[in-house]
């Protein structure tokens, strides 16, 4: 990292940034071709992986199916701040490197909605119809994190 007076190094800072975010942005490729996507998720922090749920089809599950390394980041924005000298965005970021799974185990499926609704603070009445009518039938991903990094501005205190 060129800034390592940016560099977070503390394993619990990179965490939390993942407990606290509410959404992450995952790059993929297939065939030299990029795409980029934002996703709701839910932290696994015992597992250290990220779940989300999604369509049974579409562009981003044909890119994860032909190339199932992802990288990923994680984004707190604290706003604009303006010093004496200077002016700068404060930010905490999480940048990771995982592969992507999708599930097929019912158990780990209602793991991985528990975990997401619980992240995201969703009402609970909407899940229990999920996980009674249509769990067996949603596509559930894991992405497994392999390695992390992050990144803060120094104005943020973790």
């Amino acid at each position: 990292m060129r800034r390592e007076d940016k560099e977070i190094t503390d394993p619990e800072n990179l965490r939390k940034i993942l407990r606290e975010a509410k959404h992450i942005t995952i790059a993929m490729a297939k065939e030299n071709e990029p795409y980029l996507v934002s996703l709701n998720h839910g932290y696994d922090e015992e597992r250290n992986c990220l779940y989300f749920h999604c369509a049974s089809e579409g562009k981003k599950l044909e890119y994860m199916r032909a190339n199932d390394v992802v990288w990923g980041q994680a984004l707190l924005d604290f706003g604009f701040g303006v010093a004496t000298d200077d002016c700068h965005q404060d930010f905490a970021t999480v940048m990771f490197r995982g592969k992507v799974s999708f599930l097929k185990d019912l158990e780990e499926k209602r793991h991985a909605f528990i975990v997401t609704n619980r992240h995201l603070k969703a009402p609970s009445e909407g899940l229990k119809r999920i996980l009674d009518e249509n769990l067996e039938r949603t596509t559930v991903g894991r992405i497994s994190i392999e390695y992390m990094t992050g990144k803060k501005s120094k104005e943020v205190t973790i």
